[in-house]
């Protein structure tokens, strides 16, 4: 849901396809406006709009913005931004390989942006990632403009596949030590709430899993009034098919809110701080910019409310009974102001 409004001149880029959009209008700057909640909208200014365009599956737009940097939007809803997107990516990644006493066989469910692929390669014992994403247009796109994940793409270890995450689990034979849920949020009329249910967990997710395997997703919001919306219920879900689940968060300062990540497994979670330090220290290049030992041991120490609704929740996450977020995968709007 959202929208874009700016001056005549500001400079729009070429879509996907080629198109370019004319943005009018009569205000002295450019803006991006997206309806996080019903009466509450979040905006910022731009320096332009790189690029705009439609795919078989989504809108998609490519902002630079004067707070957060060049910022991936996709049917009106900002997927990262590049000041704080390794916030979201070490979250999603860092914990389920940590807690893996060996993880070498790594299967992305969504990803198209090449961020989750980024940082599960730094792993050195990873041997193998499976990335999948339904929307080619999309990794073509994120793999010409995003330069910071072109090591990434061009990494052999990277086995790129265009198809229904669903689909591609359903017909491999491979088992994985890890599967990661980097997919869009369940948005009313989207393509992916059907990956957040518990038939799909149970039955296409759980059974690719090697013994010891780890599952995480991201789950969306996870703020104090917006966790209810699908973060309670996603992790509800998973306890109905996982025997150990841990839900954490962070803070994205791009989102406006704490996000949310379940991660889950038939094997317990043990590792203290210090024990998580010393395989970030031997199995991770580079330094994280975000996430260390104590960081993941305080994500999942979630607050009083937080932790009462998530005790509490009786919802399971079903194609009948689906939640979620606040909007509707609308396209990019382009209105004058």
């Amino acid at each position: 849901m959202g929208e874009i409004s700016c001056s005549n001149g500001i400079n729009v880029g070429n879509g996907v396809n080629g198109k370019s959009h004319a943005l009018t209008g009569y205000r002295k700057s450019c803006w991006y406006e997206e309806e996080i909640e019903e009466n509450l909208r979040w905006s910022f200014a731009l320096n332009s709009i790189l690029h705009t365009g439609e795919t078989q599956f989504q809108d998609i737009a490519l902002l630079d913005t004067k707070p957060f940097g060049k910022a991936l939007v996709i049917d009106g809803k900002l997927q990262s931004a590049e000041v704080d997107e390794f916030i979201y990516h070490e979250s999603l990644v860092h914990p389920a390989l940590l807690h893996h006493p060996n993880p070498m066989t790594i299967f992305i469910m969504g990803g198209g942006e090449g961020s989750t692929a980024r940082e599960i390669l730094r792993h050195k014992p990873v041997e193998n990632v499976v990335m999948c994403d339904i929307d080619e247009e999309v990794v073509e796109f994120c793999k010409s403009y995003l330069v910071v994940n072109r090591e990434a793409f061009s990494d052999p270890r990277l086995e790129l596949v265009i198809n229904d995450a669903r689909a591609e689990l359903e017909s491999r034979k491979e088992y994985y030590d890890v599967i990661i849920g980097d997919l869009a949020d369940p948005i009313e009329g989207g393509p992916c709430y059907k990956l957040y249910t518990k038939s799909f967990y149970e039955f296409i997710v759980k059974p690719r899993l090697n013994p010891g395997g780890i599952f995480v997703t991201q789950a969306g919001p996870a703020g104090i009034f917006s966790h209810t919306e699908v973060f309670s219920c996603i992790y509800n879900t998973l306890k109905q098919v996982f025997k150990y689940v841990v839900p954490y968060s962070a803070h994205i300062p791009s989102f406006a809110d704490t996000w949310g990540w379940v991660m889950a497994s038939d094997s317990p979670f043990t590792l203290s701080a210090e024990e998580l330090d010393l395989r970030m220290k031997l199995n991770i290049k580079g330094e994280n910019r975000y996430l260390d030992g104590n960081t993941i041991a305080s994500a999942s120490s979630l607050s009083k409310a937080v932790r009462k609704s998530l005790d509490n929740e009786t919802h399971v996450y079903t194609e009948g009974s689906a939640r979620f977020i606040y909007g509707y995968g609308s396209a990019l709007k382009h209105n004058q102001a």
